[in-house]
């Protein structure tokens, strides 16, 4: 079955800079096409780094004290401090970069923007250059698919391609990406892989499996029976 993936939801036409890029065009380039960050590529368009809003915002923070020095000043702030004094994209870019790849599943770039707080990943081909950006909006949009569209898909992939479900035996409905399944199947594995795998389809919000089983294999199979309550 068909998963989406960063590729099917990055933007493609990212804007960049290079590493010679000075600060007041990396600036030009941010309000021009209305981003936050922009990645930082060489010749061959490798990503080396990032350069955002708050690497360019440390000059605002440090104008006027350059020789200030605090107590207990960390790392971070000694960072904060040489960015402030740069001049070139070069000098104010975070690296190395966050990045991920075309491939990489939606829930993993997902947590991956997490983890490392950031706003936006840089998506690298295999040899590291860039091949466009996925931001947490754009991880978003999954969820603006249509409610035929979703239908169509847990229909098509989950019941009659993977699992090869005849018309009529199970029904789905969706409302604002909640999907409801309802009929009856002859395994109780079959029930909960359709759950599972219905679950995964792009603009999912949730799943309801009410579907019945004739017979609970899941102890012949080793796995742990699942939440779905047998219909009389």
């Amino acid at each position: 079955m068909r998963t989406w993936q960063v590729g099917d939801v990055m933007t493609r036409d990212v804007a960049t800079v290079g590493e010679e890029t000075p600060y007041r065009e990396i600036i030009d380039v941010l309000i021009r096409r209305g981003v936050s960050g922009v990645p930082v590529v060489d010749g061959f368009r490798r990503v080396l780094g990032v350069v955002s809003e708050v690497d360019l915002l440390h000059k605002v923070e440090h104008a006027g004290r350059p020789d200030e020095r605090r107590v207990f000043e960390g790392r971070r702030r000694r960072t904060a401090r040489e960015k402030a004094a740069g001049l070139v994209a070069r000098d104010l870019m975070t690296a190395p970069a966050v990045t991920t790849v075309p491939g990489a599943s939606l829930p993993a770039a997902a947590g991956q923007l997490d983890r490392e707080a950031v706003k936006r990943l840089p998506v690298v081909d295999d040899l590291g250059r860039l091949a466009g950006i996925v931001t947490r909006g754009d991880l978003l949009r999954v969820h603006l698919r249509t409610d035929a569209e979703i239908r169509e898909d847990v229909v098509q992939e989950v019941l009659r391609r993977v699992l090869a479900v005849r018309d009529g035996l199970v029904t789905v409905q969706v409302r604002d990406g909640l999907v409801t399944l309802d009929g009856r199947l002859d395994r109780r594995t079959a029930v909960d892989l359709a759950g599972r795998l219905a679950a995964q389809v792009g603009g999912v919000v949730q799943v309801v499996n009410r579907i019945g089983y004739d017979v609970d294999d899941t102890a012949l199979v080793g796995l742990p029976p699942g939440p779905v309550t047998p219909v009389a």
